[in-house]
């Protein structure tokens, strides 16, 4: 397959690291990753989606993931939007097209939400909107998070290397070798995930330690839980103020399906286009997945480019 081996790229004055597919004048699709993933979650939906539609797809490393720097702040997930905007006004994308999966389809739909003039078009994979909290679980919700830093600040610092500097608290667990780290995502990742899926992710994560070890680059503050969160009225209200065609392909052992919240996130979309394939949450990463995600991809985007379809987006009789 064409174009198959990604450019690395630095974006955002260093502070980002992306990987880009494909020729650099052609249109350029921007794509977000999910919690704890990063920019090689695309590594072979990618490729396919290059070689099928000329485009460019540079995938970023969110802040605290991969390659890319540790925020000395939090991790909210609006946090996010702009670390996608820099890249964005890096790569001279006025208005963009975001390729998403599960936390990145979260942090998509809040930008479209609320810099639509930004967002041309959503495709987000397996997930959509956001975790919510009730409004009368709120002090609960920031009780969680308050207490999770305050046990980590009690705790003495660990040893490490001082190669990359971080804040304190940010350094994740380490492992005898790179299968080992693998094996770990497999056994404690928060949805299902298979070794030959989960590689990629892992290996882009790692790095070596003195005596032959690798530690995930990940910051370990990710996993802290989230002080505030949006409210389900919220969540409705941004979902509802989307303007962009947002095409969303969910794997029918994914995320979301039929439950209860799915249905009233999609209720709220005006313009979706939704497709369910066999597969995964990262149905996009699994070697038997990836070519049918991209196909229905590919497809969905040629009509959304049919002139009929253009000229009814305009306001056309």
């Amino acid at each position: 397959m064409s174009d198959s081996q990604p450019q690395p790229l630095s974006l955002a004055g260093g502070r980002l690291a992306a990987l880009a597919w494909g020729d650099p004048a052609a249109p350029t699709w921007l794509a977000l990753h999910g919690w704890l993933d990063n920019a090689a979650s695309f590594s072979r939906l990618a490729p396919r989606l290059v070689e099928r539609l000329g485009i460019r797809v540079v995938a970023l490393d969110f802040a605290g993931h991969g390659l890319s720097a540790h925020r000395h702040g939090g991790y909210a997930l609006w946090d996010y939007i702009h670390d996608l905007l820099d890249a964005g006004d890096e790569l001279g994308l006025s208005r963009m097209t975001l390729l998403a999966h599960s936390m990145g389809a979260g942090v998509a739909c809040l930008a479209a939400a609320a810099l639509p003039e930004r967002v041309e078009t959503l495709v987000l994979i397996d997930g959509l909107g956001a975790l919510t909290t009730p409004a009368d679980d709120a002090p609960a919700q920031l009780r969680k998070g308050l207490l999770a830093v305050r046990r980590a600040r009690s705790r003495p610092p660990s040893v490490s290397d001082t190669r990359t500097p971080s804040p304190p608290g940010s350094r994740a667990p380490s492992y005898p070798d790179s299968e080992a780290a693998v094996a770990a995502r497999v056994a404690g990742g928060a949805t299902p995930i298979d070794a030959e899926t989960a590689r990629p992710l892992m290996l882009r994560n790692l790095e070596e330690l003195p005596g032959g070890r690798v530690r995930l680059r990940t910051d370990a503050r990710l996993l802290r839980p989230s002080p505030v969160r949006l409210c389900p009225e919220q969540l409705s209200a941004m979902l509802r103020a989307l303007r962009a065609p947002v095409l969303l392909v969910e794997g029918d052992s994914g995320i979301l399906g039929d439950r209860p919240r799915a249905r009233r996130a999609r209720a709220e979309v005006a313009d979706l286009t939704r497709r369910v394939l066999p597969g995964g949450h990262h149905l996009h990463l699994e070697p038997v997945a990836t070519g049918e995600v991209a196909r229905v991809i590919a497809d969905w985007h040629a009509r959304e480019r049919a002139p009929e379809r253009t000229h009814e987006r305009e306001g056309g009789s």
